[in-house]
């Protein structure tokens, strides 16, 4: 398995995954699964060129509880091995690990469910880890659900410490979370 960039080679796979119900967005499931396809639908190139904008151009972001904030400069990569596997991505505000509070983490990864239990979140982690590091931030943040045993290991084998359980904002549905740091020496 590898990371890759979003881009038209790649992208037959990322629409069927899309097409088979899963979505890259944990919280809004569906309903962005259907966005994106329409996204793509509309203008594929636009679509891809929006997956990667590290100086946050793009549109703004709608919030589960239809709230709308700010982008943050971030990009996607997606999980490849021969087919597309997931996608992980990294988000930041540039000069400080500080987050605003409707963006739980740094970084966030799904993969699609008939790839499941082969350490590829595990790997795609790991690679991903150094072009983090790479942004001059001192730590990143990662949050999952406490019954989600199964992104509590990936982000603990990726030297995640547990920091806190918390409960995230109304807008993000207000349900207890679990913050993760991983630290760069």
């Amino acid at each position: 398995m590898q990371l890759v960039w979003p881009n038209r080679k790649y992208l037959a796979g990322y629409v069927s995954a899309l097409e088979r119900g899963w979505s890259p967005d944990n919280v809004r499931g569906e309903a962005a699964a259907r966005e994106e396809l329409e996204k793509i639908a509309k203008d594929a190139d636009a679509f891809l060129t929006s997956l990667v904008d590290r100086e946050a151009k793009g549109d703004p972001i709608t919030l589960p509880d239809g709230s709308v904030v700010l982008r943050l400069p971030g990009y996607r990569r997606w999980l490849w091995d021969g087919d597309f596997c997931g996608t992980i991505g990294f988000r930041w505000q540039p000069g400080t690990t500080a987050l605003p509070p409707h963006c739980l983490g740094h970084i966030g990864f799904s993969v699609v469910p008939w790839k499941r239990r082969r350490g590829y979140a595990t790997l795609a982690l790991r690679l991903l880890l150094p072009e983090v590091k790479a942004e001059g931030l001192e730590f990143v943040e990662i949050t999952t659900d406490p019954t989600n045993t199964g992104s509590q290991r990936v982000i603990e084998a990726n030297g995640g410490i547990l920091v806190e359980r918390f409960i995230k904002p109304a807008a993000l549905g207000g349900s207890e979370g679990l913050r993760y740091r991983i630290f760069f020496r």
